[in-house]
């Protein structure tokens, strides 16, 4: 009983921190290998997917309800995350992310210092492209962004944020509802494969994505409330809190 209530209140903080800028595998994943530590590794990630796609999925649509969302640029991008997702996991089945472990911290750091220096990054929504360029640009960025979070997967929602400000010049806040709906495909696409393996829990997966969307709910309000300058300096927590998590795990572990 205690094990469910303390990943239950992992996931709702999960959903919290993601809704605003993603991250929030940054507190599910690692308290599911926690309170589990003796179950298939395969079967927590099966699960921490079936937990937090829902809360993901509810703050798109939150978002999608506030928020003026491009979606001639956004669902071509949608297909091609759920592409990228795909093709990352069969990559995965045939090569280790040994590599990209080792580089993901360096990468985190560079838009770290890149983020904070730019103070006016993300502040105002002045998109660089429109109609079809637009369309193409932010496919290549699902597309990337998916076949990573197949491959390999944390910092995704980061990734996305932070791709959409400084690639398409949108806001911080327009960025991070952009980022939830195509972080909503990957998911689905990474739920779908374990789902097929048989390495999802459903019964805790249920309960955990109710916790999910509570959060997730309160996360999307104060980011609507607050807009682009909170949304940026939650983005900053998370980078940096990634930089540390991503560090121990590929040198001190």
């Amino acid at each position: 009983m205690w094990d469910v209530l303390i990943v239950a209140l992992a996931s709702g903080l999960a959903g919290f921190v993601d809704a605003i800028v993603g991250g929030g595998g940054l507190i599910l994943l690692p308290a599911l290998f926690a309170v589990y530590p003796n179950a298939p590794p395969a079967s927590l990630m099966g699960t921490n997917k079936g937990g937090a796609v829902w809360g993901t999925a509810w703050a798109a649509r939150q978002y999608a309800q506030r928020v003026d969302m491009p979606w001639h640029a956004l669902l071509p991008a949608v297909a091609m995350a759920l592409l990228g997702s795909f093709g990352g996991a069969w990559l995965l089945t045939l090569v280790s992310p040994e590599g990209l472990r080792k580089a993901l911290p360096f990468v985190l750091a560079i838009i770290f210092v890149y983020t904070l220096l730019k103070k006016d990054l993300g502040q105002q929504h002045a998109p660089r492209y429109s109609g079809r360029t637009e369309g193409l640009a932010a496919g290549a960025i699902g597309l990337a962004v998916g076949f990573y979070d197949g491959f390999f997967g944390p910092g995704t929602g980061s990734f996305f944020v932070f791709l959409f400000v400084r690639g398409l010049g949108y806001d911080f806040l327009h960025a991070s509802a952009a980022a939830k709906l195509l972080n909503t495909a990957t998911n689905v696409a990474a739920l779908a494969l374990f789902s097929w393996k048989g390495h999802v829990w459903w019964q805790m997966a249920l309960v955990l994505g109710a916790a999910n969307v509570v959060g997730s709910l309160l996360g999307t309000r104060l980011a609507l409330r607050h807009g682009s300058g909170f949304v940026r300096w939650v983005f900053m927590a998370v980078v940096g809190a990634l930089i540390l998590k991503s560090a121990h795990g590929a040198f001190f572990a």
